[in-house]
């Protein structure tokens, strides 16, 4: 049995750059608490928290054409989670597998350049931090599962319970 994962959690042949919901959920490496912390159901955001919430909002104005809407999203002490729409643009008017290759207007380039300005804002302010190399994602089916998501999301808060050491 190997001990290191080489595969990929996506769902093989789905083009993550067409039109749909995707629920999203990107760790810290370490699970740290580098966002902030809860009290009293409140969640308290760190410096670096404040910039992740800053970058999430910001991916609509930097990406205005892959016509993206983002819907309910929490930044967490240790974790980020969040629903994105992507809706039809000049770049998913035709299924491409969205297997090898360069991954532009899609999911995973969303992510990884909200990824990358909260590492080079933590960086240049010398902030001990490191997402985990990879993150969550499922494609939301209705709007019944729209709707538990938006729930789960805005719940986090309150049904948090800090990981042990």
């Amino acid at each position: 049995m190997g001990i290191f994962r080489n595969g990929t959690n996506r769902l093989i042949g789905y083009d993550y750059g067409s039109p749909n919901h995707y629920f999203i959920t990107i760790c810290v490496k370490g699970r740290l608490p580098v966002f902030g912390k809860i009290t009293d159901s409140i969640m308290e955001l760190s410096p670096l928290g404040i910039h992740a919430e800053n970058e999430w909002k910001k991916s609509i104005i930097l990406r205005p054409d892959t016509n993206i809407e983002l819907g309910e999203f929490i930044v967490m002490p240790d974790h980020f989670h969040a629903i994105i729409t992507i809706g039809g643009n000049q770049f998913n008017e035709q299924f491409s597998s969205n297997s090898m290759g360069v991954q532009s207007q899609n999911v995973g380039s969303i992510i990884r350049g909200f990824k990358a300005a909260v590492t080079t804002y933590a960086r240049i302010n010398n902030i001990p931090f490191e997402w985990q190399s990879r993150y969550y994602d499922r494609i939301i089916r209705d709007e019944t599962e729209y709707g538990n998501v938006e729930k789960y999301i805005r719940d986090n808060v309150k049904n948090w319970k800090p990981r042990l050491p």
